[in-house]
């Protein structure tokens, strides 16, 4: 390999560089993310708490170990489940794992949100619920007194039908009489015809006028209940108790409504209208001679198709108010935070998203750890070990290697102190015999 090999090139120094400076990042980030982990997990346990404590009807003992509990594993599972994916998620390097984990996620996060974000959204919103409960409930409660209310007048102005009819039948009645009707002056037959037929309107529109005062009555109790209904809704103190007191008023106006449908006289004027021609009864003809006679029976006969004309008039009136959409039929439902706001989730919008926030948060440090693991992996790829070290690391690894050599070297003198220790004491060597000295000769030997 030439020396033109081993220099790193620009981008790859880059990203070594950028790949370090993540990783320092990420030190230090690692010591503050388990404490954040586990304070997001209290958090939500705590309003955990606060929506299964709002859910529970018994306010013992045992209804306070069972909303402790609960909370307390939500939790435990919130803290366990991101300290997981904090961990393996990013660490994933196969595209199978990566989706794998991140679907375990997605699930994991549903899973939460079914535990415990719709409580935390019954804590945060749960009273503001019931309230808008309750004030649809006066709204729905108004709309029917209101169309009750409309109807019954609807079947009052029939009376003004019934009076034009007995005024007409009172005219000819007096028509009559003077002998412009008939020829013949005098209270004879026809004229009894009239009569009789004028006092039915006339019995009629006094039995319609009666209703008025109680309609006037029964619309203004109605408003009344609506106003304390208001009052209630708004009021302070706990929803629970003002919601017994509203079911109270409910009941009351629901009875206020139902009296206001019978008051409505419009059955009435149908079923007198369709009396009106059938019911007459004809007196017997009085007349001098068989010519008087004659016309008295033929005024008869026109008095009787006018009442056929005039009948099927108040008949069609009356249907067309009997036509008329009825209320719809309210009855207040006591509904808990839970459940209300569930039902009214659109117009709590801000607080199921702070409830789920507050559950889901760690998905998004999990995300932007694994891009910044997938960065840091990115950077690296391609070099080799000596070009990644650093000064630090260097230096790391000859301390390292120093404290591997003194090791072996203490390990070296302690083998060998073991060796002679263990090693047999030598035996003594004899000492050698003294060596003979040689003679000496003399010249003259």
């Amino acid at each position: 390999m030439t020396e033109q090999d081993k220099t790193l090139t620009a981008a790859e120094a880059k990203g070594l560089r950028t790949a370090r400076e993540l990783e320092g990042h990420l030190v230090w980030l690692d010591t503050i993310t388990p404490a954040a982990l586990g304070v997001l997990a209290i958090a939500s346990g705590i309003y955990t708490y606060l929506g299964v404590s709002s859910l529970l009807e018994d306010t013992g003992a045992m209804s306070f170990f069972a909303a402790l509990a609960y909370s307390v594993a939500v939790s435990v599972g919130i803290f366990v489940f991101w300290s997981y994916m904090l961990r393996l998620l990013p660490a994933m390097r196969s595209a199978a794992g990566f989706i794998g984990l991140t679907i375990s996620t997605i699930v994991g996060s549903v899973a939460i949100i079914a535990m415990s974000s719709w409580l935390n959204a019954a804590a945060l919103a749960g009273s503001a619920a019931v309230e808008q409960h309750l004030a649809n409930t006066v709204r729905d409660y108004q709309a029917g007194l209101e169309q009750a209310h409309e109807i019954a007048l609807s079947g009052q102005a029939l009376g003004r039908e019934v009076q034009r009819a007995a005024e007409a039948f009172e005219a000819l009645a007096d028509q009559e009489r003077s002998g412009d009707l008939s020829g013949t002056a005098g209270e004879g037959a026809v004229f009894r015809v009239l009569t009789q037929k004028t006092e039915e309107l006339r019995n009629l529109q006094a039995q319609i006028e009666a209703q008025q005062p109680l309609i006037d009555a029964a619309f203004e109790e109605g408003n009344e209940i609506l106003g304390r209904m208001r009052a209630l809704t708004v009021a302070p103190g706990s929803v629970e108790q003002r919601s017994v007191a509203f079911s109270e008023e409910s009941v009351r106006l629901a009875g206020v409504i139902a009296n206001l449908n019978q008051y409505s006289v419009a059955p009435l004027v149908a079923r007198a209208a369709e009396d009106l021609p059938a019911s007459v009864v004809l007196p017997e003809l009085d007349g001098r001679n068989a010519s008087v006679r004659d016309a008295q029976s033929s005024t008869i006969a026109s008095v009787l198709s006018a009442l056929d004309q005039r009948g099927q008039t108040l008949k069609q009136a009356a249907d067309d108010v009997l036509a008329m959409e009825p209320p719809q039929e309210t009855a207040y439902n006591p509904i808990s935070s839970a459940d209300a706001v569930i039902k009214y989730a659109d117009s709590f919008v801000p607080s199921w998203a702070g409830a789920i926030a507050i559950d889901l948060l760690p998905a998004v440090l999990v995300f932007v750890l694994a891009i910044t693991q997938a960065a840091i992996r990115s950077g690296r790829d391609g070099l080799s070990i000596e070009e990644t070290l650093t000064l630090s690391d260097l230096r790391a690894a000859i301390n390292a290697m120093k404290d591997v050599e003194s090791s072996m070297g203490v390990a070296d003198a302690e083998i060998r102190a073991r060796g002679a220790a263990s090693a047999p004491p030598a035996t003594p060597t004899p000492p050698a015999p003294p060596r003979p000295k040689p003679k000496r000769f003399d010249a003259a030997e």
